[in-house]
This record gives structure tokens, sequence and C-alpha cells, in this order.
């Protein structure tokens, strides 16, 4: 029994583990890419338009939506936080995660239709795996909404 723990379920884990870090460090470049790509958008909270140009197309509405999941690996340790107590840490970076790319998305379509600018951005994010109900399967949903419109200063 011991050479299986030792032979077989230690080397699967750590696997696992190495894997789901790949993974999330390779996201997680991803999205600091897109942000570095994109340094110059402006992107506000504000409801009303910063130095909105004159001509170009009409301000409208984007909307990105975001779903994101964690391994089985994770899930497993994260039961086991859940039995012990304390934060969730994969449940956290994993609602991190979706909210970032949700942005990246929303200013990828905005580029896209010809906008230089977002204001009015509202990210709302939810655990839809169902941690905070005992199913413990970390999954995080994301839905980010913006008003594109075009600036002078980009024009």
């Amino acid at each position: 029994m011991i050479h299986f723990i030792v032979f077989v379920l230690v080397p699967l884990v750590l696997f696992g583990l190495m894997i789901g870090r790949t993974t999330e460090k390779r996201h997680l470049r991803y999205l600091d890419q897109q942000e570095q790509e994109r340094q110059g958008f402006l992107v506000t909270q504000v409801k009303s338009f910063a130095d909105p140009a004159s001509d170009g197309p009409p301000p409208t509405l984007i909307v990105a939506e975001v779903v994101i999941g964690s391994d089985h690996l994770k899930t497993f340790l994260a039961g086991w936080r859940a039995l012990f107590g304390g934060e969730m840490k994969a449940l956290t970076r994993i609602m991190e995660r979706a909210k970032r790319e949700a942005i990246v998305r929303l200013v990828q379509q905005s580029t896209a239709a010809g906008y230089n600018a977002l204001c009015n951005v509202r990210v709302d994010s939810v655990d839809i795996g169902g941690v905070n109900a005992g199913r413990k399967k970390p999954m995080a949903a994301c839905i980010a909404t913006g008003t594109a419109y075009r600036t002078r200063r980009g024009a």
C-alpha cells in the first residue's frame, strides 16, 4: 500500500499541481500582455464621457462574459481547506482572472469596433460552482459592461 501511495499517488498529485500552475501562469501572462498592449485605451467607471470626440461612431454598449473553472486537484484541495477553514485562495485567483479577462475582452471588442475609450464600466461576478453553497467546485462567471466611445485625444 505504501508503495502505491509513494510511486503512484504522489507523482499524480505533483503532476496535477504542475499542470494547473502552468495553465494558470500562462493565462496570467496572456492577461498581462493584453493589458500592456492596450495601455493607451481609456477605461473608467465614471458615468460621463471624458473628452468625447464630435465625429466618429456613436457611443454603444459593449458586453463581455467569461466563465473560468478550477482543475480537479485544486477543487480537491479546496475541499480540504473548507474542512479546516480559511480563505480559499484558488477561488480568489479564479475570480481575479475572470474579472481581468472580462475587461480585456471589453477593450478588444471596443477596439475592433473603432472606439478608443470605455466609460461606466461595471463588472459583476458570481461563484457558479457553489463553493459557498458547499458543492466545492470553484468556478467563476463574470460579466462586464461598458459604454464604448471615441475621445479626441486618440482620434
